[in-house]
Parts: structure tokens; sequence; C-alpha cells
């Protein structure tokens, strides 16, 4: 039976099943376990719950797998006859978590 849940954290909606690894912003955490609170959805093949905006009493329980910085932007400001350009790069921290759990009340 396979069984999902929408979370939410750092501003953006992830849909996980267990076992999932993903990329999502960094997080402020103490060692490697992290647990996810505001659960929108959860779902299995028979039946799914839907939060108002989440649902009471719902986790998800993830381990932080590694932390790093994405791939480099660049920004490149530009006026005409002006003489006026900038460049600047810009790389985007993030928390690697694996979902581990995925519990309801």
């Amino acid at each position: 039976m396979t069984t999902f849940a929408v979370i939410k954290t750092g501003g953006k909606q992830y849909i996980v099943h267990e076992g999932l690894e993903l990329e999502i912003e960094k997080l402020e955490h103490e060692g490697d376990k992290v647990v996810f609170d505001e659960v929108l959805l959860i779902a299995t093949e028979k039946k799914a719950v839907i939060g108002q905006p989440f649902i009471e009493g719902a986790t998800v329980a993830a381990t932080v797998v590694a932390e790093g910085k994405g791939e480099k932007k660049m920004v490149f400001r530009y006026k005409a006859k002006t003489r006026y350009h900038k460049k600047k790069g810009h790389r985007q921290p993030f928390t690697k978590v694996k979902i581990t759990k995925i519990s309801a009340k």
C-alpha cells in the first residue's frame, strides 16, 4: 500500500512518500532528525485526509542526508550607453533529506 503526503516547508509544498530523497530550502536543525508538522494532505490507495489548512497531529519524519549549495545562477545588469554593467553570482543553500515515516493520528 502506497502512502504519500503533501508537506509545506520553506514557503513551498512538496509531495513526499517514504524513502524519497529531496532537496529543500536550508533548515535550521539540531542533529540528523527533522519532523515536519505542517502536513496538508495524507493519502493512501483507499482514502485521503485533507487538512484545513493542516492536519491535526499528522507528522512526517525525515533524516538529514546532506547540506550544500545549488548550481550558480548568474545575474547580469546592464544599461545601454552608460557603461554600466554588473555581474553577480548566487548559489542557493539547500538541505537534502530522506523521508522515513508518515504518520497521522
